[in-house]
């Protein structure tokens, strides 16, 4: 398609995976790069050790200019991957719409002709008006991503090193003063910034996700396990990067954007399904204990499954999931049984989700906060301790959020939501320390109290609770074609579960 008039016989001709393959070959190209740009630092070092005067020094520095070329050409390489991932993201959506229309007029009898006007009887009426209406929405979705890609892709084009900024944001910008400021500079000098001092930008909330994903992804081979760590820990935290690594290249699924990256305790990553900043429903995902870099896969894989399930229920809306690991979850049942690390948290994921409100073009998205075990603590401090960039909260299979009532909450009572399946050991392992009878041999006595404060899927707390399947257990609740994978997925769009 790209730049030509949308039209519904090129739109049904079109194959998203095209644009898809498009998208992958540009990333291959930024990892070959990375291999040359390893291949040819450390040769100056070596070159100076052997060799010395101003020769030397000419050639060292035509070794730097060299790598800051290959840096440079690295980052349009994402650029495109980018810019043609979320193309064909839009095009799947646009197809499903098309292929919903086809669908109607099949069953009705009705003819979409070549020139996409839908042709049916008088009586047929409401069919063919809801085929249109879903052809018009294809189209009308189709037109403005093509015209969105060609715009980006035409900023890369003859796009060469731009002049040094000197300017740096303050320490003590909000994310938006650190967005305003990153508007400030041209496309060729964003990438110039982020080609030469990735690491001041890549865990920058304000910064638009595109740019941090990039910026990490610069940083990432130079990743290494800190000095000291026992091999145990070590171990895990080269499996997790070894996976992550894995999820950034495949084209299996939305495209990953790496939007924070840490080595500290098991491992902390933010990582977004799809471009939050060009989404206009974005769930914001906190998993629970036992988190960490090693069981990103799962964690991902729970958060990918809303935004895709949402998709599937609107395609006409663009969906992206991100989730956040950035806080020390806990290990082991004594720690969770701590509120400390989830007050730790809070001030991070409050100025995480002003980074996203901050970053994203456009109309406001629609932004979800969700916390699932010990992450809806997490949530519920953060949203109970200050304003928080969120339309919707919910938690899931919670031991208690903090609170004791929905009013305590920095979000309208009516757009808090929870819920708990009837399987979930939580409500029984987490039972009020009141409620417990007969030391380690406890039984429960009651599940409107948890461990940390008022059970929110009890309707004495005040949430809007939202059925779950029986059997969902601790993990079940993100379980395809199952009630509670459909709820969190409304919630997202801003419906009722």
């Amino acid at each position: 398609m790209s730049g030509a008039a949308v039209t519904y016989a090129r739109l049904r001709a079109t194959d998203p995976a095209r644009w898809q393959a498009a998208a992958l070959a540009w990333r291959r190209w930024a990892t070959l790069a990375g291999a040359l740009c390893a291949e040819f630092d450390p040769l100056p070092s070596r070159l100076r050790a052997s060799w010395s005067g101003a020769a030397a020094e000419a050639a060292a520095a035509r070794i730097g200019g060299l790598l800051h070329r290959l840096t440079f050409f690295r980052v349009l390489c994402w650029r495109a991957d980018q810019a043609l991932c979320e193309f064909a993201a839009a095009l799947v959506r646009a197809r499903a719409l098309l292929d919903r229309a086809r669908g109607t007029a099949r069953r009705a009898g009705l003819v979409i002709d070549d020139s996409g006007a839908v042709r049916g009887r008088p009586e047929q009426h409401g069919s063919i008006r809801s085929a249109a209406a879903d052809l018009s929405a294809a189209l009308g979705l189709a037109a403005e991503a093509d015209s969105a890609a060609v715009t980006r892709l035409g900023t890369l084009i003859d796009m060469s090193p731009a002049p040094p900024v000197t300017s740096t944001p303050s320490c003590t910008a909000t994310p938006a003063e650190v967005r305003q400021w990153w508007d400030r500079w041209s496309p060729a000098e964003r990438a110039w910034l982020l080609a030469t001092d990735p690491a001041a930008f890549a865990g920058a909330d304000g910064i638009p996700v595109a740019d941090r994903d990039i910026a990490n992804r610069l940083l990432l081979a130079g990743q290494r396990v800190p000095p000291g760590a026992d091999p145990g820990r070590a171990g895990d935290l080269r499996t997790g990067l070894a996976r992550l690594s894995a999820r950034l290249e495949s084209d299996d699924g939305p495209r990953a954007y790496l939007v924070k990256l840490g080595l500290d305790q098991e491992g902390r990553a933010v990582v977004a399904l799809g471009d939050p900043d060009r989404a206009g429903h974005v769930l914001t995902h906190v998993p629970g204990m036992t988190s960490d870099l090693k069981s990103l896969g799962g964690e991902l894989e729970r958060a990918e499954r809303v935004a895709v399930r949402a998709g599937e229920l609107d395609p006409a809306r663009a969906a992206s999931a991100v989730l956040w690991l950035d806080y020390d979850a806990p290990d082991f049942v004594p720690e969770a049984s701590s509120a400390r690390q989830a007050e730790d948290a809070a001030a991070g994921l409050r100025r995480f989700q002003e980074g996203l409100r901050a970053g994203h073009d456009g109309e406001p998205a629609r932004q979800t906060l969700l916390g699932h075990s010990y992450g809806s603590l997490v949530a519920g401090r953060t949203a109970a301790t200050g304003p928080v960039e969120a339309d919707s909260l919910v938690f899931v299979g919670s031991p208690g959020v903090g609170v004791d009532a929905v009013s305590r909450l920095s979000v309208p009572a009516d757009r808090v939501f929870s819920t708990t399946s009837a399987t979930d050991p939580i409500q029984y392992a987490a039972t009020a320390p009141k409620n417990l009878v007969g030391g380690p041999l406890a039984v429960w006595a009651g599940r409107d109290e948890l461990w940390f404060g008022a059970n929110p899927s009890h309707p004495g707390f005040g949430a809007r609770i939202f059925a779950s399947q029986i059997g969902a257990g601790h993990l079940g609740y993100w379980d395809r074609d199952r009630p509670a994978l459909d709820s969190l997925a409304r919630i997202t769009l801003g419906e009722q579960p």
